[in-house]
């Protein structure tokens, strides 16, 4: 579907829903990313076009560290490691600096929203640019893991280190996972910017929140699970395109 032109009745009165919000939250997807030169993992580009999704199986990943490995590092950190935030993530970031966005739920891993700024950042699936030793629960940057050497081992104990995001098998993060649905239950305004709304259970937070009654934005290319069945105001286009649009008129 191509990009049409969104009303500008709709760009402004998302813009005072914005202004006037007392709670807002955003819940982005992998379409925040894409700009980034991140790519989905769905879909005829995505990543599982040209990588084995076992490689992020949880019992895979432990019982063939190294093949996992091989795959993680050029998926994640020859990749993602080099992609840096775009527009999208700054202005969110700016509103959050500007008391105007409470918290933000991501299902990304790749860190972008941090790297723009962000400081209320709920990673629903955890966050590609750390490591975890599943023994002692040590964290690692990816500057202090030589990951020429596959698998990566813990300096401590000498065990495989992991991605400190969710794999296939693996259940959400606690914290993360309640921290999303209190904020769901508390915002009177959801910006659901660049998902399809397939991807459970992350995508049960925008109908939550509109469940206890926000209203919800949503920015999407196309159409998606929740354009006809929940969201108030649809804005088509590039994240980034129509957020600086709001962003002027805020």
């Amino acid at each position: 579907m191509k990009n049409k032109l969104n009303s500008k009745v709709d760009v402004r009165q998302a813009a005072e829903l914005i202004r006037n919000s007392g709670s807002m939250i955003a819940f982005t997807g992998a379409g925040i990313s894409v700009e980034s030169g991140i790519p989905p993992f769905r879909g005829p580009e995505g990543l599982w076009s040209r990588y084995d999704p076992q490689c992020l199986d949880l019992d895979f990943f432990h019982s063939h560290p190294k093949e996992s490995w091989t795959a993680i590092k050029a998926i994640f950190y020859d990749f993602f490691g080099k992609a840096e935030f775009n527009q999208a993530h700054r202005v969110l970031a700016d509103f959050e600096a500007k008391g105007l966005l409470k918290a933000l739920v991501t299902q990304n891993i790749d860190n972008l929203h941090q790297m723009a700024g962000s400081k209320n950042v709920l990673e629903f699936h955890g966050n590609s640019q750390k490591m975890i030793c599943p023994v002692c629960d040590r964290l690692y940057l990816p500057n202090e893991v030589d990951l020429n050497k596959l698998p990566p081992r813990c300096i401590h104990d000498g065990e495989v280190l992991k991605p400190d995001f969710v794999f296939f098998g693996e259940g959400i993060p606690e914290n993360a996972y309640r921290k999303s649905l209190l904020a769901a239950r508390m915002t009177d305004l959801v910006l659901v910017i660049g998902t399809t709304g397939e991807v459970m259970p992350a995508a049960m937070i925008p109908t939550e929140a509109k469940r206890a009654g926000a209203t919800i934005i949503e920015i999407n290319t196309e159409p998606s699970n929740y354009t006809h069945r929940i969201t108030d105001i649809y804005l088509e286009g590039k994240a980034s395109e129509v957020l600086l649009e709001l962003e002027v008129l805020i």
